[in-house]
C-alpha cells in the first residue's frame, strides 16, 4: 500500500499556526483544546464542531474564541446560538455545514470525530492540502485508499494521532525505510486482560468501559475491551507506514509506557516511551516538526521499576485475528468490519447483546456481506448501510 506525504515538512511551521478541531468536545478534542488555550502566541482558532454536546461546545468556544461553532444536530442549533449569542462567534449546525467548516482553508486540522461519521469531514479537511493530524482511524480503517487519493491529489499531510502510530512516526526512520523488519504495535490489554472467557461473558458495559490505564470514550473503550481498537490500529498503520501487514506485530504491554516500536534489520528495536496521556501525542503533530511543552506527568521509570509484555491471547480476544483476515481480504472488507463493529458496540452498550457477541457478530457479518472496493464517498456510504442493516439484523436474533 502507498504510503501517506506523512514524512513531509510542514511549511511555515516557526509562525502562528490556524486550526480546525473538529470534534472538539471529545477526548481527542479536549486534550487539543487544553494545549491549544496553553499557547494562546501560537494557536489561532478557525473552527469548533461537536456533534450535540451543546454545553460543552459553549464553553470551549468562550476560551478558544473560534470564528465558527458548528454543531452536527440540526435540533440543537438554537440552544448553541443562545449559548453564544453575546459573544460575535458565528453558529452553524448540520453535517453540510460541517463538512463546508471543514474544507476552509487553515494550517492543521485535528481530526478527532470518533467512528465512520468522521470520514466525511476529514475527506474535506484533506481536500483543503493542508496538515491532517488524524485521531479518526476509521477513516483510514473505511476508505483507505481513497483518504490517500485525495492526500495525493490535494498535497495534504496526514499525521498520526493515536498514540500507538504517533509512537512509530516518532521513530521510523524514512530514510531507512528498506531496512525496517517490523512495525511492533502495544497494547494495554484493556480490563479485561487476565479475565476468563466465562467472566468476559457476564461483563456489563460499566465494567467493559472502565480503562485501566487511559481516558477515552465509551465506544473507544469497548474496542479497547474486545483489542478490537488493536485490530482497527493494525489497518491504518498498513495504510500509514511502508510495511507489508504480515509485518506488524501487536504486543501487550500493560503498564501503557512503551506505546509502540519499530525493530530494523541490524536487530535494533526503536521505542517511543511517554505517560499515558493523549497530550503527548497531540502535542507532537501540534509542534511538528518542532517540540512544544506540555503539563502532563513525566514517566518516572526507576518508579515503575519493570515493563511487562506478552503475546496477545486469540482466542479470547479474536478480533485482532478479523481485523487482520478483512485487511487481507480487501475490497472494503474493513469497511465491512467497522460497520459491524460500531453496530456491535452499541448494541453491547444498549444491553441488547453479551460481550463476547461483539466479535461474533462481526465475524459473521464479514462472511455475510460481500464487499466490494470503496473508491468513490458514495462506494463506502452504500457498503456501510448495508453492513449496518446486515448487523442489526443479526443484533435482533442474539437479542
Amino acid at each position: 500500500m502507498a504510503v501517506s506525504k506523512i514524512t513531509e515538512v510542514q511549511a511555515g511551521s516557526t509562525g502562528r499556526r490556524r486550526i480546525t478541531i473538529l470534534g472538539a468536545t471529545g477526548s481527542i478534542g479536549t486534550s487539543t483544546a487544553d494545549l491549544v488555550a496553553r499557547n494562546p502566541d501560537t494557536f489561532d482558532v478557525a473552527v469548533l464542531t461537536a456533534n450535540r454536546n451543546v454545553a460543552d461546545l459553549a464553553a470551549l468556544a468562550r476560551d478558544l474564541r473560534p470564528d465558527i461553532a458548528i454543531v452536527a444536530d440540526d435540533a440543537s442549533y438554537n440552544d448553541l446560538k443562545d449559548a453564544l449569542a453575546d459573544t460575535g462567534i458565528e453558529v452553524a449546525a448540520g453535517s453540510d455545514a460541517l463538512v463546508a467548516a471543514a474544507r476552509e482553508p487553515v494550517d492543521m486540522t485535528v481530526a478527532g470525530i470518533v467512528g465512520a461519521a468522521g470520514l466525511d469531514a476529514t475527506l474535506a479537511a484533506i481536500q483543503q492540502g493542508s496538515v491532517v493530524a488524524l485521531a479518526n482511524k476509521e477513516c483510514l480503517v473505511c476508505a483507505g485508499d481513497l483518504v490517500l487519493e485525495e492526500c495525493a491529489q490535494s498535497g495534504a499531510t496526514l499525521l498520526p494521532l493515536d498514540s500507538e502510530h504517533n509512537a512509530i512516526f516518532q521513530v521510523f526512520e524514512t530514510e531507512n525505510a528498506d531496512d525496517v523488519e517490523k512495525l511492533i504495535l502495544t497494547a494495554s490489554g484493556g480490563p479485561f486482560r487476565t479475565w476468563t472467557q466465562e467472566q468476559m461473558a457476564g461483563a456489563t458495559p460499566d465494567q467493559a468501559v472502565a480503562h485501566p490505564n487511559w481516558d477515552m470514550g465509551r465506544k473507544i473503550s469497548v474496542d479497547s475491551a474486545t483489542m478490537m481498537n488493536k485490530g482497527l490500529e493494525l489497518i491504518e498503520a498498513a495504510y500509514l507506514f511502508p510495511v507489508d501487514s504480515q509485518d506488524i506485530d501487536v504486543l501487550v504491554h500493560p503498564q501503557s509506557v512503551v506505546h509502540s516500536m519499530v525493530a530494523y534489520t541490524d536487530g535494533s528495536i526503536l521505542a517511543q516511551l511517554g505517560p499515558p496521556d493523549m497530550r503527548v501525542p497531540i502535542a507532537h503533530a501540534l509542534a511538528w516538526p518542532a517540540r512544544m511543552k506540555t503539563p502532563v506527568e513525566r514517566l518516572d521509570l526507576a518508579a515503575i521499576g519493570s515493563l511487562n509484555f506478552e503475546l496477545p491471547d486469540n482466542e479470547r480476544f479474536p478480533a485482532i485475528a478479523l481485523a487482520r483476515h478483512a485487511l487481507e481480504l480487501g475490497n472494503g472488507s474493513t469497511a465491512v468490519l467497522n460497520a459491524a463493529n460500531e453496530i456491535a458496540v452499541q448494541s453491547f452498550l444498549d444491553n441488547l447483546i453479551g460481550f463476547l457477541d461483539i466479535a461474533k457478530l462481526v465475524e459473521k457479518a464479514l462472511d455475510q456481506v460481500v464487499a466490494r472496493p470503496v473508491q468513490t464517498l458514495n462506494d463506502f456510504r452504500d457498503l456501510d448501510t448495508e453492513t449496518r442493516a446486515v448487523t442489526e439484523s443479526l443484533v435482533k436474533l442474539v437479542s
